[in-house]
Protein backbone atom coordinates (compact mmCIF):
# COMPACT_ATOMS: atom_id res chain seq x y z
CA UNK A 1 0.00 0.00 0.00
CA UNK A 2 1.14 3.53 -0.71
CA UNK A 3 0.25 6.24 1.75
CA UNK A 4 0.31 9.96 1.15
CA UNK A 5 -1.82 11.04 4.10
CA UNK A 6 -0.42 13.76 6.31
CA UNK A 7 -3.13 13.60 9.00
CA UNK A 8 -1.39 13.23 12.39
CA UNK A 9 -1.81 9.93 14.23
CA UNK A 10 -1.25 9.88 17.98
CA UNK A 11 1.08 7.20 19.36
CA UNK A 12 -1.64 6.52 21.95
CA UNK A 13 -3.84 5.15 19.16
CA UNK A 14 -1.31 2.59 17.94
CA UNK A 15 -1.59 0.07 20.77
CA UNK A 16 1.89 0.53 22.24
CA UNK A 17 2.61 -0.35 25.90
CA UNK A 18 2.54 2.41 28.50
CA UNK A 19 6.30 2.22 29.14
CA UNK A 20 7.03 3.08 25.50
CA UNK A 21 4.38 5.84 25.41
CA UNK A 22 5.94 7.42 28.51
CA UNK A 23 9.37 7.35 26.88
CA UNK A 24 8.04 8.94 23.69
CA UNK A 25 6.30 11.65 25.70
CA UNK A 26 9.49 12.43 27.65
CA UNK A 27 11.36 12.76 24.33
CA UNK A 28 8.80 15.25 23.02
CA UNK A 29 7.17 12.94 20.45
CA UNK A 30 3.39 13.14 20.21
CA UNK A 31 2.34 12.15 16.69
CA UNK A 32 3.61 9.27 14.56
CA UNK A 33 5.10 9.85 11.12
CA UNK A 34 3.35 8.15 8.18
CA UNK A 35 5.82 5.23 8.09
CA UNK A 36 5.33 4.72 11.84
CA UNK A 37 1.53 5.00 11.70
CA UNK A 38 1.34 2.48 8.83
CA UNK A 39 3.97 0.02 10.05
CA UNK A 40 3.54 -0.27 13.83
CA UNK A 41 0.03 -1.86 13.78
CA UNK A 42 1.16 -4.55 11.31
CA UNK A 43 4.25 -5.40 13.35
CA UNK A 44 2.30 -5.46 16.62
CA UNK A 45 -0.07 -7.94 14.92
CA UNK A 46 2.89 -10.23 14.19
CA UNK A 47 3.06 -9.65 10.43
CA UNK A 48 6.23 -9.21 8.39
CA UNK A 49 6.70 -5.79 6.82
CA UNK A 50 8.49 -4.57 3.71
CA UNK A 51 8.89 -0.82 4.23
CA UNK A 52 9.78 1.58 1.46
CA UNK A 53 10.44 5.14 2.58
CA UNK A 54 12.97 7.92 2.11
CA UNK A 55 15.40 9.13 4.74
CA UNK A 56 14.04 11.41 7.43
CA UNK A 57 10.78 9.46 7.86
CA UNK A 58 11.40 7.87 11.27
CA UNK A 59 12.06 4.24 10.35
CA UNK A 60 13.94 3.41 13.57
CA UNK A 61 10.85 4.00 15.70
CA UNK A 62 8.70 2.23 13.08
CA UNK A 63 10.39 -1.10 13.79
CA UNK A 64 11.98 -0.39 17.18
CA UNK A 65 8.79 0.39 19.10
CA UNK A 66 6.75 -2.70 18.12
CA UNK A 67 9.82 -4.92 18.54
CA UNK A 68 10.39 -3.61 22.08
CA UNK A 69 6.72 -4.16 22.88
CA UNK A 70 7.23 -7.92 22.53
CA UNK A 71 10.51 -8.27 24.42
CA UNK A 72 10.55 -10.24 27.68
CA UNK A 73 13.17 -8.49 29.82
CA UNK A 74 13.29 -11.46 32.23
CA UNK A 75 14.85 -13.52 29.43
CA UNK A 76 18.49 -12.46 29.18
CA UNK A 77 19.10 -13.58 25.61
CA UNK A 78 18.98 -11.71 22.26
CA UNK A 79 15.38 -11.29 21.14
CA UNK A 80 15.69 -8.36 18.72
CA UNK A 81 18.36 -8.24 16.01
CA UNK A 82 18.94 -5.10 13.89
CA UNK A 83 21.30 -5.05 10.91
CA UNK A 84 22.72 -1.65 9.88
CA UNK A 85 25.16 -0.85 7.07
CA UNK A 86 27.61 1.36 9.00
CA UNK A 87 29.09 1.73 12.46
CA UNK A 88 27.63 5.22 12.80
CA UNK A 89 24.11 4.10 11.94
CA UNK A 90 24.39 1.08 14.26
CA UNK A 91 25.35 3.37 17.14
CA UNK A 92 22.53 5.77 16.32
CA UNK A 93 19.92 2.99 16.14
CA UNK A 94 21.17 1.50 19.42
CA UNK A 95 21.00 4.87 21.19
CA UNK A 96 17.47 5.46 19.86
CA UNK A 97 16.31 2.05 21.09
CA UNK A 98 17.85 2.74 24.51
CA UNK A 99 15.87 5.98 24.68
CA UNK A 100 12.64 4.25 23.66
CA UNK A 101 13.24 1.56 26.31
CA UNK A 102 14.29 3.89 29.13
CA UNK A 103 11.33 2.76 31.27
CA UNK A 104 11.73 -0.96 30.48
CA UNK A 105 13.55 -2.20 33.57
CA UNK A 106 16.27 -4.71 32.83
CA UNK A 107 16.52 -4.15 29.09
CA UNK A 108 20.07 -4.14 27.73
CA UNK A 109 21.39 -3.27 24.26
CA UNK A 110 24.57 -4.61 22.65
CA UNK A 111 26.14 -2.74 19.73
CA UNK A 112 28.47 -4.84 17.56
CA UNK A 113 30.58 -3.25 14.81
CA UNK A 114 34.03 -3.56 13.32
CA UNK A 115 36.95 -1.45 14.44
CA UNK A 116 36.15 -1.90 18.14
CA UNK A 117 37.88 -4.51 20.30
CA UNK A 118 35.94 -7.67 21.00
CA UNK A 119 36.30 -7.43 24.78
CA UNK A 120 33.60 -4.80 25.42
CA UNK A 121 31.30 -6.54 22.92
CA UNK A 122 31.75 -9.92 24.60
CA UNK A 123 30.87 -8.23 27.91
CA UNK A 124 27.68 -6.69 26.46
CA UNK A 125 26.54 -10.08 25.20
CA UNK A 126 27.50 -11.96 28.35
CA UNK A 127 25.50 -9.64 30.58
CA UNK A 128 22.36 -10.72 28.75
CA UNK A 129 21.53 -8.12 26.09
CA UNK A 130 18.02 -8.63 24.71
CA UNK A 131 18.66 -6.24 21.79
CA UNK A 132 21.60 -6.63 19.40
CA UNK A 133 22.38 -3.95 16.81
CA UNK A 134 25.30 -4.55 14.48
CA UNK A 135 26.98 -4.34 11.13
CA UNK A 136 27.04 -7.49 8.96
CA UNK A 137 30.77 -8.19 9.15
CA UNK A 138 31.03 -8.06 12.94
CA UNK A 139 27.78 -9.99 13.42
CA UNK A 140 29.24 -12.77 11.28
CA UNK A 141 32.42 -12.76 13.37
CA UNK A 142 30.43 -13.20 16.59
CA UNK A 143 28.34 -15.98 15.09
CA UNK A 144 31.47 -17.84 14.01
CA UNK A 145 33.02 -17.36 17.46
CA UNK A 146 29.82 -18.66 19.08
CA UNK A 147 29.68 -15.50 21.20
CA UNK A 148 26.31 -14.61 19.64
CA UNK A 149 23.36 -17.01 19.72
CA UNK A 150 20.30 -16.13 17.66
CA UNK A 151 18.10 -19.03 18.73
CA UNK A 152 15.84 -16.77 20.86
CA UNK A 153 15.53 -13.92 18.33
CA UNK A 154 11.86 -13.38 17.54
CA UNK A 155 12.22 -10.11 15.61
CA UNK A 156 14.79 -9.04 13.03
CA UNK A 157 14.99 -5.68 11.25
CA UNK A 158 17.13 -4.75 8.26
CA UNK A 159 17.68 -1.00 8.20
CA UNK A 160 18.85 0.81 5.03
CA UNK A 161 18.82 -2.47 3.08
CA UNK A 162 19.66 -0.81 -0.24
CA UNK A 163 22.73 0.81 1.33
CA UNK A 164 23.91 -2.59 2.57
CA UNK A 165 23.42 -3.90 -0.95
CA UNK A 166 25.50 -1.04 -2.38
CA UNK A 167 28.29 -1.84 0.11
CA UNK A 168 28.46 -5.46 -1.01
CA UNK A 169 26.82 -7.02 2.06
CA UNK A 170 24.11 -9.00 0.25
CA UNK A 171 25.68 -12.44 0.74
CA UNK A 172 26.61 -11.57 4.33
CA UNK A 173 23.01 -10.59 5.09
CA UNK A 174 21.67 -13.83 3.66
CA UNK A 175 24.22 -15.83 5.68
CA UNK A 176 23.16 -14.10 8.91
CA UNK A 177 19.43 -14.49 8.23
CA UNK A 178 19.94 -18.22 7.67
CA UNK A 179 20.95 -18.46 11.35
CA UNK A 180 17.59 -17.09 12.56
CA UNK A 181 14.74 -19.32 13.77
CA UNK A 182 12.20 -20.01 11.04
CA UNK A 183 9.43 -18.23 13.00
CA UNK A 184 11.36 -14.96 13.42
CA UNK A 185 9.27 -11.92 12.50
CA UNK A 186 10.97 -9.77 9.84
CA UNK A 187 10.97 -6.09 8.92
CA UNK A 188 12.98 -4.87 5.94
CA UNK A 189 13.31 -1.14 5.29
CA UNK A 190 14.82 0.45 2.23
CA UNK A 191 14.63 3.77 0.37
CA UNK A 192 14.48 1.88 -2.94
CA UNK A 193 13.51 -1.64 -3.98
CA UNK A 194 16.04 -2.99 -6.50
CA UNK A 195 15.66 -6.63 -7.63
CA UNK A 196 18.30 -7.89 -5.18
CA UNK A 197 16.40 -6.45 -2.23
CA UNK A 198 13.14 -7.97 -3.46
CA UNK A 199 14.93 -11.30 -3.76
CA UNK A 200 15.92 -11.13 -0.09
CA UNK A 201 12.38 -10.11 0.86
CA UNK A 202 10.84 -12.98 -1.12
CA UNK A 203 13.18 -15.48 0.50
CA UNK A 204 13.05 -14.42 4.14
CA UNK A 205 9.77 -12.51 4.60
CA UNK A 206 6.49 -14.41 4.80
CA UNK A 207 3.56 -12.68 3.06
CA UNK A 208 4.80 -9.23 4.10
CA UNK A 209 2.72 -6.09 4.24
CA UNK A 210 4.26 -3.66 1.75
CA UNK A 211 4.19 -0.17 3.26
CA UNK A 212 5.31 2.48 0.81
CA UNK A 213 5.40 6.10 1.85
CA UNK A 214 5.40 8.47 -1.10
CA UNK A 215 8.04 11.15 -0.91
CA UNK A 216 6.54 14.45 0.15
CA UNK A 217 8.34 17.57 -0.99
CA UNK A 218 8.70 19.74 2.07
CA UNK A 219 8.55 23.47 2.06
CA UNK A 220 12.08 24.75 1.84
CA UNK A 221 13.21 25.91 5.25
CA UNK A 222 14.80 29.33 5.54
CA UNK A 223 18.20 27.95 6.50
CA UNK A 224 21.53 29.17 5.16
CA UNK A 225 23.89 26.21 4.93
CA UNK A 226 27.68 26.56 5.15
CA UNK A 227 30.61 24.15 5.28
CA UNK A 228 34.06 24.79 6.73
CA UNK A 229 36.82 22.57 5.37
CA UNK A 230 38.78 21.43 8.41
CA UNK A 231 42.39 22.52 7.94
CA UNK A 232 45.09 24.44 9.72
CA UNK A 233 43.44 24.72 13.13
CA UNK A 234 41.53 22.25 15.25
CA UNK A 235 37.77 22.12 15.66
CA UNK A 236 37.70 23.51 19.19
CA UNK A 237 39.52 26.64 18.05
CA UNK A 238 37.04 26.94 15.18
CA UNK A 239 34.09 26.63 17.57
CA UNK A 240 35.58 29.32 19.81
CA UNK A 241 36.00 31.72 16.88
CA UNK A 242 32.43 31.15 15.71
CA UNK A 243 31.05 31.58 19.23
CA UNK A 244 32.95 34.83 19.63
CA UNK A 245 32.18 36.53 16.33
CA UNK A 246 28.98 35.01 14.93
CA UNK A 247 25.75 36.90 15.55
CA UNK A 248 23.54 34.23 17.15
CA UNK A 249 21.00 34.04 19.93
CA UNK A 250 21.41 30.34 20.79
CA UNK A 251 23.54 27.62 19.21
CA UNK A 252 23.36 23.83 19.19
CA UNK A 253 26.54 21.88 18.39
CA UNK A 254 26.16 18.28 17.21
CA UNK A 255 28.90 15.78 18.03
CA UNK A 256 29.16 12.04 17.47
CA UNK A 257 29.45 10.60 20.99
CA UNK A 258 28.25 11.25 24.51
CA UNK A 259 31.82 11.73 25.67
CA UNK A 260 32.34 14.43 23.03
CA UNK A 261 29.37 16.41 24.36
CA UNK A 262 31.10 16.71 27.73
CA UNK A 263 34.55 17.50 26.31
CA UNK A 264 33.35 20.28 23.99
CA UNK A 265 31.06 21.75 26.67
CA UNK A 266 33.92 21.83 29.20
CA UNK A 267 36.20 23.49 26.63
CA UNK A 268 33.68 26.25 25.92
CA UNK A 269 32.98 26.77 29.62
CA UNK A 270 36.72 27.25 30.22
CA UNK A 271 36.67 29.97 27.55
CA UNK A 272 33.84 31.72 29.38
CA UNK A 273 30.85 30.70 27.25
CA UNK A 274 27.57 29.57 28.89
CA UNK A 275 27.52 26.03 27.44
CA UNK A 276 26.20 22.65 28.56
CA UNK A 277 26.13 19.04 27.34
CA UNK A 278 22.94 17.12 26.52
CA UNK A 279 23.36 13.36 26.18
CA UNK A 280 21.81 9.99 26.96
CA UNK A 281 23.80 9.52 30.18
CA UNK A 282 21.79 12.32 31.82
CA UNK A 283 18.54 11.43 33.54
CA UNK A 284 15.27 12.99 32.45
CA UNK A 285 15.31 15.69 35.14
CA UNK A 286 18.83 16.78 34.15
CA UNK A 287 17.92 16.94 30.46
CA UNK A 288 14.77 18.95 31.13
CA UNK A 289 16.68 21.36 33.36
CA UNK A 290 19.34 21.88 30.68
CA UNK A 291 16.74 22.49 27.95
CA UNK A 292 14.88 24.94 30.22
CA UNK A 293 18.12 26.86 30.80
CA UNK A 294 18.56 27.20 27.04
CA UNK A 295 14.96 28.34 26.65
CA UNK A 296 15.17 31.03 29.34
CA UNK A 297 18.56 32.37 28.29
CA UNK A 298 20.78 31.03 31.08
CA UNK A 299 22.58 28.98 28.44
CA UNK A 300 23.38 30.01 24.89
CA UNK A 301 25.22 26.91 23.62
CA UNK A 302 24.05 23.28 23.77
CA UNK A 303 26.30 20.36 22.76
CA UNK A 304 24.26 17.27 21.91
CA UNK A 305 24.12 13.91 20.17
CA UNK A 306 21.53 13.16 17.48
CA UNK A 307 19.14 11.05 19.55
CA UNK A 308 18.59 13.36 22.52
CA UNK A 309 18.12 16.41 20.28
CA UNK A 310 15.27 14.87 18.29
CA UNK A 311 12.07 16.84 18.85
CA UNK A 312 13.78 19.93 20.25
CA UNK A 313 11.87 23.04 19.20
CA UNK A 314 13.41 26.07 20.88
CA UNK A 315 12.75 29.40 19.10
CA UNK A 316 16.07 30.83 20.33
CA UNK A 317 18.16 28.35 18.34
CA UNK A 318 19.27 30.15 15.18
CA UNK A 319 22.64 28.46 14.62
CA UNK A 320 23.44 24.75 14.23
CA UNK A 321 27.05 23.56 14.03
CA UNK A 322 27.88 20.04 12.86
CA UNK A 323 31.13 19.54 14.80
CA UNK A 324 31.10 15.97 13.39
CA UNK A 325 29.12 14.99 10.32
CA UNK A 326 26.26 12.58 11.07
CA UNK A 327 26.38 8.90 10.18
CA UNK A 328 23.53 9.18 7.67
CA UNK A 329 21.79 11.82 5.57
CA UNK A 330 18.57 11.56 7.56
CA UNK A 331 20.33 12.87 10.66
CA UNK A 332 21.67 15.89 8.76
CA UNK A 333 18.12 16.93 7.93
CA UNK A 334 17.04 16.50 11.55
CA UNK A 335 20.04 18.44 12.82
CA UNK A 336 19.73 21.57 10.73
CA UNK A 337 15.97 21.39 11.30
CA UNK A 338 16.55 22.50 14.91
CA UNK A 339 16.76 25.99 13.41
CA UNK A 340 14.68 27.68 10.72
CA UNK A 341 11.49 26.24 12.22
CA UNK A 342 7.98 27.62 11.72
CA UNK A 343 9.14 30.11 9.12
CA UNK A 344 12.03 31.44 11.19
CA UNK A 345 15.45 31.93 9.61
CA UNK A 346 18.53 30.04 10.70
CA UNK A 347 22.09 29.06 9.83
CA UNK A 348 23.99 25.79 9.81
CA UNK A 349 27.78 25.34 9.64
CA UNK A 350 29.27 21.90 9.05
CA UNK A 351 32.88 21.00 9.84
CA UNK A 352 33.95 18.80 6.92
CA UNK A 353 37.21 16.90 6.56
CA UNK A 354 38.65 16.85 3.02
CA UNK A 355 37.63 13.23 2.40
CA UNK A 356 34.06 14.04 3.50
CA UNK A 357 33.48 16.83 0.99
CA UNK A 358 31.53 14.51 -1.31
CA UNK A 359 28.80 14.32 1.36
CA UNK A 360 27.84 17.92 0.69
CA UNK A 361 26.30 16.99 -2.66
CA UNK A 362 23.97 14.53 -0.91
CA UNK A 363 22.96 17.15 1.66
CA UNK A 364 22.22 19.72 -1.04
CA UNK A 365 20.08 17.24 -2.96
CA UNK A 366 18.22 16.16 0.17
CA UNK A 367 17.49 19.71 1.36
CA UNK A 368 16.98 21.26 -2.11
CA UNK A 369 19.45 23.88 -0.98
CA UNK A 370 22.97 25.15 -1.59
CA UNK A 371 25.89 24.76 0.82
CA UNK A 372 28.38 27.61 0.62
CA UNK A 373 31.99 27.53 1.76
CA UNK A 374 32.55 29.14 5.16
CA UNK A 375 35.70 31.03 6.08
CA UNK A 376 36.59 31.22 9.77
CA UNK A 377 36.96 34.72 11.20
CA UNK A 378 40.54 36.01 11.08
CA UNK A 379 42.54 37.14 14.10
CA UNK A 380 41.94 40.75 13.05
CA UNK A 381 38.18 40.20 12.91
CA UNK A 382 38.27 38.60 16.36
CA UNK A 383 40.15 41.62 17.70
CA UNK A 384 37.58 44.04 16.23
CA UNK A 385 34.74 41.99 17.73
CA UNK A 386 36.37 42.04 21.18
CA UNK A 387 36.96 45.79 21.07
CA UNK A 388 33.37 46.44 19.95
CA UNK A 389 32.00 44.13 22.66
CA UNK A 390 34.09 45.82 25.37
CA UNK A 391 33.00 49.25 24.15
CA UNK A 392 29.35 48.25 24.32
CA UNK A 393 29.80 46.80 27.81
CA UNK A 394 31.44 50.01 29.07
CA UNK A 395 28.81 52.23 27.43
CA UNK A 396 26.05 50.12 28.99
CA UNK A 397 27.74 50.34 32.39
CA UNK A 398 28.01 54.13 32.14
CA UNK A 399 24.34 54.39 31.32
CA UNK A 400 23.19 52.13 34.17
CA UNK A 401 25.53 52.85 37.09
CA UNK A 402 26.28 55.92 39.17
CA UNK A 403 30.03 56.26 38.72
CA UNK A 404 30.53 59.46 40.74
CA UNK A 405 32.65 57.75 43.40
CA UNK A 406 34.76 55.96 40.76
CA UNK A 407 35.36 59.26 38.90
CA UNK A 408 36.67 60.86 42.09
CA UNK A 409 39.05 57.94 42.67
CA UNK A 410 40.35 58.09 39.10
CA UNK A 411 40.84 61.87 39.25
CA UNK A 412 42.72 61.60 42.58
CA UNK A 413 44.89 58.75 41.24
CA UNK A 414 45.74 60.80 38.15
CA UNK A 415 46.65 63.86 40.20
CA UNK A 416 48.74 61.94 42.77
CA UNK A 417 50.68 59.96 40.14
CA UNK A 418 50.84 62.85 37.65
CA UNK A 419 49.19 60.70 34.99
CA UNK A 420 46.58 61.55 32.40
CA UNK A 421 43.06 60.15 32.62
CA UNK A 422 43.71 58.48 29.26
CA UNK A 423 46.78 56.63 30.58
CA UNK A 424 44.85 55.42 33.62
CA UNK A 425 41.98 54.23 31.45
CA UNK A 426 44.43 52.45 29.13
CA UNK A 427 46.10 50.73 32.10
CA UNK A 428 42.77 49.58 33.52
CA UNK A 429 41.73 48.27 30.09
CA UNK A 430 45.03 46.40 29.83
CA UNK A 431 44.37 44.65 33.16
CA UNK A 432 40.86 43.75 32.06
CA UNK A 433 41.99 42.12 28.83
CA UNK A 434 44.89 40.03 30.14
CA UNK A 435 42.84 36.82 30.04
CA UNK A 436 41.36 37.55 26.59
CA UNK A 437 43.53 40.03 24.64
CA UNK A 438 41.72 42.75 22.72
CA UNK A 439 44.44 42.51 20.07
CA UNK A 440 45.12 38.76 19.78
CA UNK A 441 48.16 37.51 17.92
CA UNK A 442 48.05 34.98 15.10
CA UNK A 443 48.35 31.44 16.37
CA UNK A 444 51.70 29.86 15.55
CA UNK A 445 51.66 27.38 12.69
CA UNK A 446 50.47 24.13 14.28
CA UNK A 447 52.99 21.32 14.56
CA UNK A 448 52.20 18.11 12.77
CA UNK A 449 51.23 16.32 15.96
CA UNK A 450 48.95 19.19 17.03
CA UNK A 451 46.61 18.95 14.05
CA UNK A 452 43.01 18.10 14.62
CA UNK A 453 42.65 14.49 15.70
CA UNK A 454 40.12 13.83 12.96
CA UNK A 455 42.81 14.36 10.31
CA UNK A 456 44.66 11.32 11.64
CA UNK A 457 41.82 8.91 11.03
CA UNK A 458 42.23 6.29 8.32
CA UNK A 459 40.21 6.05 5.17
CA UNK A 460 37.50 3.44 4.97
CA UNK A 461 36.82 1.31 1.98
CA UNK A 462 33.27 0.48 0.97
CA UNK A 463 33.10 -2.37 3.46
CA UNK A 464 34.20 -0.08 6.29
CA UNK A 465 37.61 -1.77 6.63
CA UNK A 466 40.65 0.44 7.14
CA UNK A 467 43.28 0.12 4.41
CA UNK A 468 46.94 -0.26 5.31
CA UNK A 469 49.52 1.91 3.58
CA UNK A 470 51.73 -0.20 1.33
CA UNK A 471 54.96 0.98 2.89
CA UNK A 472 53.78 0.57 6.48
CA UNK A 473 56.61 -0.82 8.59
CA UNK A 474 54.75 -0.14 11.81
CA UNK A 475 54.98 -3.67 13.18
CA UNK A 476 58.35 -3.04 14.76
CA UNK A 477 58.72 -1.26 18.14
CA UNK A 478 59.36 2.45 18.03
CA UNK A 479 61.81 4.40 20.16
CA UNK A 480 61.30 8.08 20.88
CA UNK A 481 63.57 10.52 19.11
CA UNK A 482 65.09 11.53 22.43
CA UNK A 483 65.36 8.59 24.82
CA UNK A 484 64.85 9.48 28.46
CA UNK A 485 66.56 7.55 31.20
CA UNK A 486 64.80 9.46 33.98
CA UNK A 487 61.30 8.13 33.27
CA UNK A 488 59.64 5.38 35.31
CA UNK A 489 57.80 3.59 32.52
CA UNK A 490 54.48 1.78 32.77
CA UNK A 491 53.33 -0.63 30.04
CA UNK A 492 49.85 -0.08 28.61
CA UNK A 493 47.67 -1.98 26.15
CA UNK A 494 45.65 -0.11 23.52
CA UNK A 495 42.94 -1.61 21.30
CA UNK A 496 44.28 -0.57 17.91
CA UNK A 497 46.73 -2.47 15.77
CA UNK A 498 48.02 -3.39 12.33
CA UNK A 499 44.64 -4.69 11.18
CA UNK A 500 43.26 -1.17 11.60
CA UNK A 501 46.08 0.39 9.57
CA UNK A 502 47.74 2.02 12.58
CA UNK A 503 51.36 3.18 12.58
CA UNK A 504 53.52 4.15 15.55
CA UNK A 505 53.41 7.76 14.36
CA UNK A 506 49.61 7.72 14.53
CA UNK A 507 49.72 6.57 18.14
CA UNK A 508 52.40 9.07 19.15
CA UNK A 509 50.57 11.94 17.48
CA UNK A 510 47.21 11.03 19.02
CA UNK A 511 48.55 10.70 22.57
CA UNK A 512 50.83 13.74 22.37
CA UNK A 513 48.06 15.92 20.95
CA UNK A 514 45.28 14.83 23.28
CA UNK A 515 47.10 15.20 26.63
CA UNK A 516 49.81 17.69 25.56
CA UNK A 517 52.58 15.17 26.30
CA UNK A 518 56.04 15.68 24.82
CA UNK A 519 56.85 12.78 22.50
CA UNK A 520 60.04 12.06 24.46
CA UNK A 521 57.75 10.81 27.23
CA UNK A 522 56.29 8.15 24.93
CA UNK A 523 58.41 5.01 25.01
CA UNK A 524 58.55 1.88 22.88
CA UNK A 525 55.50 0.83 20.85
CA UNK A 526 54.73 -2.73 19.75
CA UNK A 527 52.05 -3.14 17.09
CA UNK A 528 50.10 -6.42 17.11
CA UNK A 529 47.29 -7.44 14.79
CA UNK A 530 44.28 -6.10 16.74
CA UNK A 531 45.95 -4.35 19.67
CA UNK A 532 49.28 -2.75 20.61
CA UNK A 533 51.45 -1.98 23.62
CA UNK A 534 52.97 1.38 24.50
CA UNK A 535 55.20 2.70 27.28
CA UNK A 536 54.03 5.85 29.10
CA UNK A 537 55.14 7.47 32.37
CA UNK A 538 53.78 5.88 35.54
CA UNK A 539 51.26 7.69 37.71
CA UNK A 540 49.12 9.39 35.06
CA UNK A 541 46.32 11.48 36.67
CA UNK A 542 42.90 9.84 36.59
CA UNK A 543 41.37 12.50 34.32
CA UNK A 544 44.26 12.16 31.86
CA UNK A 545 43.90 8.37 31.80
CA UNK A 546 40.15 8.72 31.26
CA UNK A 547 40.72 11.12 28.38
CA UNK A 548 43.16 8.73 26.72
CA UNK A 549 40.61 5.89 26.74
CA UNK A 550 38.43 7.83 24.29
CA UNK A 551 41.24 8.97 21.97
CA UNK A 552 40.86 7.53 18.47
CA UNK A 553 43.50 6.26 16.08
CA UNK A 554 42.37 5.13 12.64
CA UNK A 555 38.77 5.38 13.88
CA UNK A 556 39.45 3.06 16.82
CA UNK A 557 39.13 4.14 20.45
CA UNK A 558 42.38 3.39 22.31
CA UNK A 559 40.53 1.92 25.33
CA UNK A 560 43.87 2.08 27.11
CA UNK A 561 44.51 -0.23 30.07
CA UNK A 562 47.48 -1.14 32.28
CA UNK A 563 49.31 -4.22 31.01
CA UNK A 564 51.82 -6.63 32.49
CA UNK A 565 53.03 -7.62 29.02
CA UNK A 566 56.61 -6.73 28.16
CA UNK A 567 57.10 -3.98 25.59
CA UNK A 568 60.15 -4.99 23.58
CA UNK A 569 62.64 -2.23 22.90
CA UNK A 570 64.71 -2.37 19.74
CA UNK A 571 67.40 -0.04 18.53
CA UNK A 572 66.17 2.28 15.78
CA UNK A 573 66.83 0.90 12.33
CA UNK A 574 68.24 2.86 9.48
CA UNK A 575 65.58 4.36 7.28
CA UNK A 576 64.83 2.02 4.38
CA UNK A 577 64.07 3.17 0.90
CA UNK A 578 60.52 2.41 -0.23
CA UNK A 579 60.33 -0.71 -2.33
CA UNK A 580 59.51 -0.26 -5.95
CA UNK A 581 56.34 -1.82 -7.25
CA UNK A 582 56.96 -4.85 -9.40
Amino acid sequence: MTNTSTAPVSFDALGLPESLLSALSSMGFESATPIQAQTIPHLLAGKDVLGEAQTGTGKTAAFGLPALANIDTSVRKPQLLVLAPTRELAIQVAEAIEQFAKFMKGLKVATLYGGQSYGPQFAQLERGAQVVVGTPGRLMDHLRRKSLNLSHVNFCALDEADEMLNMGFLEDIEWILEHLPAETQMALFSATMPPAIRKVANRFLEEPEHVKIAAVKKAKANIKQYAWKVSGINKNTAIERIAETFDYDAMIIFVRTRNDTVEVAEFLERQGYPAAALNGDMNQAQRERTVDQLKNGKLSILIATDVVARGLDIPRIDLVVNYDLPGDNESYVHRIGRTGRAGRSGTSISFVRPREMYQLRHYERLTSGTIEQFELPSIQEIGKARVARTQNQLAELIGQQDLTAMREIVENMAADAELSITDLAAALLHLKQLKQPLQPKEDPKPRREMRDRDNRRGRDDRQGRVRNDRNDRGDRPRKPKVARSDVDWQNYRIEVGKEHGAKPGDIVGAIANEISLDSSYIGAINLCERHSFVQLPKGMPTDTFKKLKAVRVRRQALEISVSEAQVVTERPRRRERPRRAN
